[in-house]
């Protein structure tokens, strides 16, 4: 299994947001940051703000937050809304369309379903706070000690 670039820069957006806890992040500093394009940026912060992970503030100081407390946020939140799917073999699909003659009693299915659920397990045990404390360094790897900041204000 694959995760898309969707869902590592998604992860990596929450990063910044993060370790900017303070201040409202921009997307151009964010794709500077990690030589990225601001499009798929943009592309990536619509599902993470339907879901909450992400607040954007409209106007000429605006830019991008966390939606929620980054120790509330887990890996398995982010992964849930940034990948279409996680069928690891054909019998996985919901679309009815499969040739196996064992696919009711085969035991493939159940074997990745298990790991699937395990390796969901795993990625809700971390958090974006636990990725940034990670990393004591992470403004300095940023760039973010020479960005001219605007406090965030509080979210309504």
């Amino acid at each position: 299994m694959r995760l898309t670039k969707q869902t590592n820069y998604a992860v990596r957006m929450l990063m910044y947001c993060a370790a900017n806890k303070d201040h409202l992040s921009r997307i151009p500093e964010i794709a500077k940051a990690y030589g990225v394009s601001e499009l798929f940026l943009f592309k990536i912060l619509q599902p993470l703000t339907k879901a909450g992970l992400i607040e954007t503030v409209r106007g000429r100081n605006g830019g991008v937050r966390l939606g929620r407390a980054p120790e509330t946020i887990s890996l398995f939140d982010v992964v849930k809304v940034t990948e279409d799917s996680f069928a690891m073999a054909e019998c996985f699909e919901d679309d009815g369309d499969v040739d196996c003659p064992l696919i009711d009693s085969c035991g493939l299915n159940s074997a990745l379903r298990k790991a699937l659920n395990a390796f969901f397990a795993v990625l809700a045990e971390y958090s974006i706070d636990d990725l940034v404390k990670a990393r004591p360094q992470i403004n300095f790897l940023l760039g973010m000690e020479d960005i001219p900041r605007i406090a965030s204000a509080p979210a309504a």
